[in-house]
C-alpha cells in the first residue's frame, strides 16, 4: 500500500528505546513426562473407571484452543480407554471454528499433533448434530452426531476465564459440552441471546447435556501463567456441576496478566485462535468489545483478571496456527499490511455470525510496516507524552512472562516486586522494510 501521507504525518514521532523485563508468577507445573500418569490416576477413580466397559465406543473431545500438552493428555485418555477394553475415537469439538467445516476443524485438530497416527485411534469430523433434549424454556439442544451415537463421552478442556462474560462456568468443561459439542448449529442457538445471557445459558443447556447424553467424565486442565499444565482433574457429570466453579476461581488466581496497569500503546506481535477465542485474551490485553452487553462483576469491575488498559492496541501479525482466522483483530486500533494479507474471511466470519459479534472481524487502521504502525498509534494517543510514551510489547497474550517496556516505565518496573529487568535498553530493531520480524 502507498502510505506516504501517513509517513509524512508521523515522521516527527520517535520510537522509544525498549528493554526486556520478566514478570514473575506462580511457576508450579506438571512435567510433560508425568502427565500420562496423572491422567490415568484421575481416570482410575471408581465413579469414572466403572463406567468404561469393554466394547464401548467412547467419544473424546478435542477443542480449537492451544491447550498445553493437549496431545499428551488426549493420548493418555485414549490409552486408558483401550486398556479398559473400550473403542475410543476423537472428534473436533469447537463450535463454528475452522470455517464451520469438518475439513477445517480436522485441520485444526491435526495441527495440535492430534492425528490418527499419533493418537492410535480414529478421528471423526462432522458438522452434523443430533437433538438430545429441550431446555426448561423450550429451546432445542444439539450435540455432535458421532458423540450422540457413542456409548460414552469424555470431555477434555482447559478451565480458564472467558474473554466475553463472567459466571460460575466460563471456559472449561461445561462450555466444551455446550459450545464445543454443539458444533456450529448448537453454538448458534446458545449465542443468539447474546453474551449478557451466556453465563445463564451455559448452565441451562449444560445441565440438559449432562443429563441426556452418556458423558462419563470431563478431564479438565488448569494452566499457570507460563502456559504449563498446573493441574489435571477428572470429574463426573455431577462433579462438573459442583466443582468446576471453584476450579475456575483457582485458574483465575494463577493466570498471568500484565502487571503494569496502564500504557499508551500495547504492541501484540501475533494473535490467533490457538492463543485465545478472541485472538488475544482481553483478560491480558485489556480489550473488550464495546457493545456486547458484557456483564460486569459484582464489584462493578469488567471481567478481566488484571487492571491493564492501553489507549492504543497494535496487532502486527497472525499466528500460522490460526489458518487465516483473524477473529479479534477488530478489537485492535492499528495493524499491518502483513497481517491483513493473511486474513481468510471464511475462517473468521462463521465465528462472528455464530457469536453475534461482528465487530470482532472488523478491519482496523493498517500501515505498510511495523514502525509506521507504532508511530501511528503513538501519534493518535490523546494526552500521551509523544517523546516518552508508555509502551509495552508482548509476543501474544499467552506468552507474557518476558515482555518489553519503554524507557519511561523503568522506574515502575524497578519498584515492583514481581517485575525484573533482564535486558539492556536499546532501540527497536527494524529491518530495511521497517518491520520487527
Amino acid at each position: 500500500m502507498d502510505d506516504n501521507v501517513i509517513k509524512k504525518l508521523c515522521q516527527d514521532i520517535p520510537v522509544p528505546k525498549m528493554v526486556k523485563i520478566k514478570q514473575h508468577f506462580n511457576s508450579e507445573y506438571i512435567a510433560s513426562e508425568h502427565l500420562p500418569i496423572v491422567v490415568w490416576e484421575q481416570l482410575q477413580q471408581e465413579d469414572i473407571s466403572s463406567q468404561i466397559k469393554s466394547g464401548m465406543s467412547i467419544a473424546i473431545t478435542c477443542g480449537s484452543r492451544g491447550v498445553a500438552n493437549i496431545d499428551i493428555i488426549i493420548k493418555a485418555i485414549v490409552e486408558y480407554v483401550k486398556q479398559k477394553g473400550g473403542h475410543p475415537f476423537i472428534f473436533p469439538a469447537m463450535g463454528s471454528h475452522g470455517g464451520a467445516t469438518a475439513e477445517g476443524q480436522l485441520q485444526i485438530v491435526n495441527g495440535y499433533g492430534v492425528t490418527e497416527a499419533a493418537m492410535g485411534c480414529p478421528i471423526k469430523a462432522s458438522m452434523e448434530t443430533k437433538k438430545i433434549g429441550i431446555t426448561d424454556d423450550g429451546r432445542p439442544v444439539f450435540i455432535d452426531k458421532y458423540a450422540a451415537e457413542a456409548d460414552g463421552i469424555i470431555l477434555v478442556g482447559r478451565i480458564k476465564a472467558h474473554t466475553q462474560f463472567v459466571g460460575p462456568y466460563e471456559s472449561g468443561l461445561m462450555k466444551m459440552a455446550v459450545i464445543g459439542m454443539g458444533k456450529q448449529h448448537g453454538a448458534e442457538g446458545v449465542h443468539e441471546q447474546g453474551f449478557s445471557n451466556m453465563a445463564e445459558n451455559l448452565q441451562r443447556y449444560g445441565k440438559i447435556i449432562l443429563k441426556n447424553t452418556p458423558v462419563i467424565c470431563g478431564v479438565g486442565s488448569i494452566e499457570n501463567a507460563y502456559d504449563q499444565t498446573y493441574k489435571i482433574v477428572a470429574l463426573t457429570p455431577e462433579e462438573i456441576l459442583r466443582q468446576e466453579p471453584d476450579l475456575l476461581k483457582e485458574a483465575k488466581n494463577i493466570m498471568g496478566h500484565i502487571l503494569i496497569d496502564d500504557a499508551d500503546v500495547l504492541i501484540v506481535d501475533e494473535i490467533g485462535k490457538n492463543i485465545s477465542g478472541d485472538g488475544m485474551d482481553p483478560n491480558v490485553s485489556g480489550t473488550l468489545p464495546k457493545e456486547t452487553g458484557v456483564p460486569r462483576g459484582a464489584d462493578g469491575s469488567e471481567p478481566r483478571i488484571g487492571n491493564f488498559h492501553a489507549k492504543r492496541v497494535i496487532v502486527l501479525d497472525l499466528t500460522e496456527e490460526t489458518h487465516g482466522n483473524a477473529n479479534g483483530l477488530g478489537l485492535a486500533d492499528v495493524t499491518t499490511q502483513r497481517c491483513v494479507d493473511k486474513i481468510i474471511n471464511e475462517m473468521a466470519y462463521p465465528n462472528a455470525i455464530t457469536s453475534t459479534l461482528l465487530e470482532m472481524v472488523k478491519l482496523p487502521f493498517y500501515t505498510s510496516n511495523d514502525k509506521l504502525a507504532i508511530q501511528t498509534a503513538i501519534k493518535t494517543c490523546a494526552g500521551a507524552d509523544k517523546k516518552y510514551p508508555r509502551i509495552i510489547r508482548i509476543k501474544n497474550t499467552m506468552e507474557i512472562q518476558e515482555i518489553e517496556v519503554s524507557e519511561i516505565l523503568l522506574p515502575e518496573v524497578e519498584a515492583h516486586e514481581q517485575l525484573e529487568v533482564i535486558g539492556t535498553l536499546a532501540p527497536m530493531q527494524f529491518d530495511d522494510k521497517g518491520n520487527l520480524f
